[in-house]
């Protein structure tokens, strides 16, 4: 009874360990198979990582890379395109400045029998309401109301008001403006004047009825009213307006200066 006894146990002994051979083994077979899952997983990354994903990185860096250097390009263009704006701004302003001396130059050189003081125009005024222009000499340099106004081409007006430093000048375009004329070719007297309605024209008008216009006469200052030289330039006649009354014809003249451009100009001082 005893040795029946002490055979079982035996074999459950056994039988125990045989289990637990067996189960190491699954659990040795199993991690060889994780191994071998774990290698091909790593296979498999190295493989993606190498052919997959290494081209995307390296073709973004290329990207980044030429962004970089396009950015660099643009900020050398814009730098480049703002120091040559800076050179053309540099250029017109000396351009400028060489057409006012040649404009100063022109003046003295064909008004030289005048007693005159050049001034630049500092601030002008052309509408179809008033014209005036603000010159940078005034009383400091002997300039007083009622003196003529004169530039390269022509005609300027009067001045009408002075301070120290400055003075303002009523041009012929202006509506308050009246200047006794001539026409060129047959001295007759006739009034100039300038009108609301365009403040690029000036009206002759209190035209002799023998008087004959012709469209391309010039018109110059005739002297009489105490404020202007005679013989300044005036500008052209570009039109004759006949009316059913002989005497209210009128012709209108084109200015020779253009008042929105001009910028030096002389003060005749007698």
């Amino acid at each position: 009874m005893l040795l029946e006894s002490g055979y079982q146990q035996h074999s459950i002994r056994h039988l125990a360990f045989d289990f637990m051979i067996f189960f190491a083994n699954m659990i040795l077979e199993e991690k060889k198979k994780f191994s071998h899952k774990k290698e091909a997983t790593d296979m498999y990354l190295d493989f993606f990582i190498k052919y997959q994903l290494n081209p995307i990185l390296d073709q973004r860096n290329i990207e980044r890379q030429k962004q970089e250097i396009l950015q660099k390009e643009n900020e050398e263009l814009k730098k480049r395109n703002s120091e040559l704006e800076t050179n053309l701004r540099e250029l017109e302003v000396v351009k400028a400045e060489n057409q006012t001396l040649q404009e100063y130059m022109n003046l003295t050189e064909k008004y030289s029998d005048y007693n005159a003081i050049p001034a630049y125009v500092i601030n002008r005024d052309v509408s179809n309401y008033s014209s005036n222009l603000v010159i940078n000499v005034g009383k400091k340099d002997g300039i007083e109301e009622n003196m003529t106004v004169i530039a390269d081409k022509g005609l300027v007006g009067h001045i009408i008001s002075v301070t120290e430093n400055t003075a303002k000048v009523q041009v012929i375009v202006d509506p308050a403006c009246t200047v006794s004329c001539m026409i060129s070719t047959t001295e007759e007297s006739i009034i100039c004047k300038g009108t609301l309605d365009n403040n690029q024209i000036i009206r002759a008008s209190y035209i002799p009825t023998s008087a004959e216009l012709i469209i391309g006469d010039s018109i110059q200052t005739s002297g009489i009213g105490g404020i202007y030289h005679r013989g300044i330039f005036i500008g052209t006649i570009k039109d004759i307006v006949t009316t059913n009354n002989a005497t209210d014809r009128y012709a209108v003249v084109e200015p020779a200066v253009d008042f929105s451009k001009v910028n030096s100009v002389l003060v005749i001082k007698d």
